[in-house]
């Protein structure tokens, strides 16, 4: 049975992130930067000034919403997390360093994608019967292109509920089990026969904290996210950054290694890694498994936000994007690339490689260190993924299924610590796949409403 659900969903999987993948995302994001003259550089300056310029703004939301800053970073949560770290190790260790390369161009597009994205859910949001914000891809599917495209919907929401138990709960919770074991082995804490106790216990801990704040709702999501996302990102960057000094003499052939290797793998991994399109598609799916421009999953964070400009709070879909995938990811790439460690190309890895490039230059004791910031990315993107198919639920069948969806999904949790995920790994880059599709028409097909908001929002500012 097993071999039968692996061989359907690697059929699947080729398809979805062949040249129908390459089409939608780079096409549709191409389409909307040239439409609206790359926006997403023009005005990267105002979305970095209202992004980190107001993180010692505090404003108190209104009832059943987020401050926009707590909606960025509950997206953040989402996508900060094991796409940065396992991420951007495996597309680098199948793809070769040219992978980083189409990772670039998939953010520098899927920035001007995510801030249509954005700006579509708050313009078609709605209020459900609790009085909350709800809105995303499902909702201006709904609202903005009518009852005849409805199907859409339905479809991104079932895609949705499939890929948050694999994406945003156990490939995160198997991430903070390798962080933490890391650590605990390389001090001889617990012998190697404890692994599976300790994995037991670590997803039994993580299972109860994450019903707790989930089942606190709306608020609850967004008063932690907004304190945890700051942190982890500063101490991660503190940590990736000071590798890359390090080992500083490095960097000039690590560049050339992902620019030159994103034309000609072959030259760069002596031939294991010969694919062009291979560099090419590893790069541009662990980008979008990371950043998330084009599944529509941010917008859902988004759409909560206590404003009534969708173009502004579009501007922290272009943060979102540079920050995740431009700083955090580009990091990652370079603490694994400028540290030396041997990498298997043509093998899966994952969260191990990363922190063997930062065991690399600091020692064993710094595990320690990235345990805790592997954790904190890992817990804030089950956290955020788990608002996203709460909403999803909502749309499919009513406000009612929420709180059994959130126990459930808190209880995947055992799952992802204790069972072995490659599976679960490929099937939710399969529906990774699948929910940016029907995102991805719907925002092509409203890219005129996006114009449109833009322009009138541009007008009012020059006034």
């Amino acid at each position: 049975m097993l071999q039968l659900i692996e061989s359907v969903n690697s059929a699947v999987n080729n398809f979805i992130w062949g040249v129908p993948a390459m089409i939608c995302i780079i096409g549709v994001g191409l389409y909307l930067s040239i439409r609206m003259r790359f926006i997403q550089l023009r005005k990267l300056p105002l979305a970095l000034r209202e992004t980190i310029g107001k993180v010692f703004h505090k404003k108190e939301a209104a009832k059943g919403s987020l401050t926009p800053f707590q909606a960025v970073c509950t997206a953040l949560a989402a996508t900060v997390g094991t796409g940065n770290i396992a991420g951007v190790a495996g597309a680098i260790a199948i793809g070769g360093p040219g992978a980083v390369f189409w990772m670039w161009i998939s953010a520098l597009l899927g920035m001007c994608t995510k801030f249509s994205e954005v700006i579509l859910a708050v313009h078609f949001r709605e209020r459900n019967e609790q009085g909350d914000l709800v809105g995303g891809p499902m909702y201006f599917i709904k609202n903005g292109l009518g009852k005849k495209w409805q199907w859409l919907a339905v479809l991104f929401s079932v895609f949705g509920i499939f890929t948050v138990f694999g994406t945003g709960n156990a490939t995160q919770v198997n991430t903070i089990t390798t962080a933490i074991n890391s650590a605990l082995l390389n001090y001889n804490i617990i012998p190697e026969t404890a692994v599976k106790t300790s994995n037991l216990l670590i997803g039994s801990i993580i299972m109860i904290l994450v019903g707790c704040v989930l089942l606190g709702g709306i608020k609850r999501i967004g008063s932690v996210t907004e304190r945890l996302v700051p942190f982890m990102a500063v101490l991660y960057i503190i940590l990736a950054a000071g590798v890359v000094l390090c080992n500083i003499k490095a960097v000039p052939e690590v560049l050339f290694s992902i620019v030159y290797g994103a034309f000609n793998p072959s030259a760069i991994t002596g031939g294991i890694v010969g694919s062009f399109f291979m560099s090419m598609k590893k790069g541009v799916s662990r980008g979008i498994f990371s950043n998330e421009a084009g599944l529509g999953t941010g917008s859902i964070a988004h759409a909560c936000a206590d404003t009534s400009e969708p173009v502004k709070q579009g501007f922290f879909g272009i943060f979102e994007v540079f920050a995740d995938t431009i700083i955090i990811c580009t990091l990652t790439a370079l603490t694994i690339l400028c540290s030396g460690v041997p990498i298997c190309y043509g093998e899966a890895a994952g969260a191990e490689l990363t922190i063997s490039g930062f065991t690399a230059t600091y020692g064993n004791w710094i595990s320690v260190f990235t345990a805790v910031a592997m954790c904190c990315f890992a817990f804030s993107t089950i956290l955020g993924w788990g608002l996203y198919g709460a909403r999803c639920v909502e749309f499919l069948f009513s406000a009612r299924a929420i709180k059994p969806f959130m126990i459930l999904y808190s209880m995947v949790a055992i799952i992802g610590a204790t069972q072995d995920l490659g599976l679960i790994w490929s099937i939710s880059d399969t529906c990774n796949g699948l929910m940016a599709i029907p995102n991805l028409i719907a925002v092509f097909l409203l890219s005129g409403t996006v114009m449109k908001l833009v322009k009138e929002y541009m007008d009012k500012q020059k006034k």
